[in-house]
């Protein structure tokens, strides 16, 4: 057994995983087979992609918010005594100029380089998170179309038990927020039929470039990761509070994800900051991301997504353990 540290910084949160491990020596992506045993798990809005898309820079307060978190995550890590610690950085961080800056201040703090992946690197430790502990499920047919959406861009890899086709595209809900809901920096409150109708466009031509490389409509089941889809089935379970075990592998119908993504986008700041498993750092943009769901569930005609709590973040547990 392996005690390993996984870090996962995104555009819009910075999350930790630290777990103990059991794994195959099968090549990573192949089939390996293990366990992940859940020691600390955490997340923290830091808004790294607070305005990468209009300036294409991290932004002075979005790397003191990132840096903070840093220093909290070190100490976690240090106390629970990791032997491997893996820090990735994807969309944001892929994007701004001055991404050197994050790099030498995360070195500083947690002793390891970020590692800045591409968007295919980032679909297969997502697909690998999400899918291991899926197989031997005869409730669910392959192959899988993983979809994470992230802050400032989203990951589609179909697979069963290899990847056939990965793709990412900047349709996070960070981005779609900044790029259609935000006027001299206010947030629609709520959206205009307008500017939802110009969102819901950009996310179709985003679609029509995965599907030139990915065949998504050769998916039998939607596995949706990361916190637009989990606060999605918080919301459609009526949870009195965000309760990941409860979310984990559930499932949610079409009908249900179009009436809150509906529900979502004619609603008020103070109406969904009032929705009790709302995180205070998704209420401007989870309407977006739900956006982003519903038009992938139907694009490929899903007739439910199955959601997951683990994803690109347990991909990069897997990948710190098999390297050791």
């Amino acid at each position: 057994m392996t005690r390993v540290a996984a870090v996962d910084c995104g555009t819009n949160s910075i999350r930790l995983l630290v777990a103990d491990a059991t794994v195959s020596n099968s090549a990573f992506g192949a089939g390996t087979t293990g366990q992940l045993i859940d020691l600390d798990r955490r997340m923290t809005i830091v808004r790294l992609g607070q305005g990468v898309d209009r300036t294409g820079r991290l932004a002075p307060e979005a790397l003191e918010r990132t840096f903070a978190a840093c220093k909290e995550y070190a100490a976690i890590i240090k106390e629970l005594g990791a032997e491997r610690v893996r820090f990735v950085a994807t969309s944001a961080s892929r994007d701004a100029e001055n991404r050197d800056d994050f790099v030498r201040g995360v070195l500083d703090i947690l002793g390891v380089e970020p590692e800045v992946i591409t968007g295919d690197q980032e679909a297969e430790f997502s697909f690998t998170g999400a899918t291991k502990e899926l197989s031997g499920r005869t409730d669910l047919a392959k192959p899988y179309l993983v979809v994470d959406i992230g802050g400032g861009s989203t990951e589609f890899v179909v697979g069963d038990d290899h990847v056939r086709g990965a793709r990412s595209v900047d349709i996070g809900c960070v981005r779609m927020t900044e790029r259609h809901l935000v006027h001299d920096g206010v947030v629609a409150d709520p959206p205009t039929p307008a500017q939802i109708n110009a969102m819901r466009a950009d996310i179709e031509a985003a679609l029509d470039l995965v599907e030139q490389s990915v065949p998504l409509r050769e998916a039998r089941t939607l596995v949706g990761l990361a916190g637009s889809v989990t606060t999605v089935s918080a919301i459609a379970q009526n949870l009195p509070a965000y309760d990941p075990g409860v979310i984990h592998h559930s499932r949610v119908p079409y009908a249900r994800v179009r009436e809150i993504t509906e529900s979502l986008l004619t609603s008020t700041h103070a109406e969904r900051a009032a929705i009790p498993s709302m995180h205070p750092g998704r209420v401007d943009v989870i309407g977006a991301g739900a956006l982003v769901l519903l038009s992938i569930m139907e694009r490929i005609g899903a007739s439910e997504v199955v959601v997951s709590e683990h994803d690109i973040l347990d991909g990069i547990a897997w990948k710190a353990a098999e390297d050791l």
